[in-house]
C-alpha cells in the first residue's frame, strides 16, 4: 500500500503586502496538485490586484509591482473564491493540503474571504474536511533539537528539495509539498502508519506545543511579541467595542 507521502498531494502558497493576516492582502496565489511523488503537477495560478498600495518592501521579496498588478491582477472578490472552491475540490477529493506555515495563508484567505466575499474559509470544507500537512509543523516536531532556522529556504536546503524562483506562489508550493514528501520518507518509522487525518490533529497539538515554547522563549528574551497557538487557521478577531 502506497504510503500518504508518496501519494497524491496538493499545496498551497501565496504571496502578499506583508505579514499582518489581518491587514495585508493576497497579491498572487497558487495550487499545485501531483497524483504521486515524481509525477507532473498541474499548477494553478492567480494574480490580484489587491486595490491597496504594495509595500516596496514586499516588492523586494516577490517583485509584484503596483503597476504591475493595476495592469494584469484580477479583483480579488472572484479571486478568492476560486481559491476557496478549488480548496474545497481537493478536500472533497481526498488529496491532503501542503501548506507552509499554514496558519499564515490560511488565515490570510479566511479573512480576504471575509473582507470580499462576507464568507469565510471553513464554509467551503463543510462537505469535506480540510487535512493540512505543514512542513514547518512536522519538521520542528521530529527533529525538534536540531538547531538554526525552518524557512522554507533552509528546509528545502536540509531535505535536499530543489526550490526554483523561491517567493513565487508555485515555485513555494511544490517545494513545500517536495519538503513533506521528503519528511515522510526521512521519518517513516514514525510517520507511515498515521493517516493525514490523524498527522491533521496531532499537528494542532504539536503547534500549540511549539507556540508555547516560543512565547516562554520571547518572555526570556523581554519581548512582548505574542504567538498564537491555533493550527491551522486562528480564529477571527472580536470586533472592536
Amino acid at each position: 500500500m502506497t504510503c500518504w507521502y508518496e501519494g497524491p498531494l496538493a499545496a498551497f502558497d501565496t504571496e502578499t503586502t506583508g505579514v499582518d493576516v489581518e491587514t495585508d492582502r493576497i497579491v498572487s496565489a497558487a495550487v499545485v496538485v501531483q497524483d504521486a511523488a515524481g509525477s507532473r503537477p498541474r499548477v494553478t495560478r492567480w494574480l490580484v490586484n489587491p486595490g491597496v498600495p504594495v509595500p516596496a518592501g514586499a516588492t523586494a521579496v516577490h517583485g509584484l509591482t503596483d503597476e504591475h498588478l493595476q495592469r494584469n491582477g484580477r479583483w480579488p472578490s472572484p479571486v478568492m473564491d476560486e481559491i476557496a472552491r478549488v480548496l474545497g475540490e481537493q478536500a472533497a477529493a481526498g488529496r491532503p493540503l501542503v501548506v507552509m506555515n499554514a496558519p499564515f495563508d490560511l488565515t490570510l484567505l479566511d479573512r480576504e474571504l471575509r473582507r470580499h466575499r462576507a464568507t469565510n474559509l471553513d464554509r467551503w470544507f463543510e462537505p469535506a474536511p480540510l487535512r493540512v500537512l505543514d512542513p514547518r509543523v512536522l519538521d520542528k516536531h521530529l527533529d525538534r533539537y536540531r538547531k538554526g532556522r525552518r524557512t522554507l529556504t533552509d528546509l528545502c536546503a536540509h531535505y535536499d528539495v530543489a526550490l526554483e524562483g523561491a517567493h513565487d506562489a508555485a515555485a513555494d508550493a511544490l517545494a513545500a509539498m517536495e519538503v513533506v514528501r521528503a519528511v515522510g520518507r526521512r521519518f517513516a518509522t514514525r510517520l507511515e502508519r498515521l493517516s493525514p487525518a490523524e498527522l491533521h490533529t496531532l499537528q494542532s497539538v504539536w503547534h500549540a506545543a511549539q507556540a508555547r515554547g516560543l512565547q516562554a522563549w520571547f518572555a526570556r528574551s523581554g519581548s512582548p511579541e505574542a504567538v498564537d497557538p491555533a493550527w491551522p487557521l486562528r480564529p477571527e478577531l472580536p470586533a472592536a467595542a
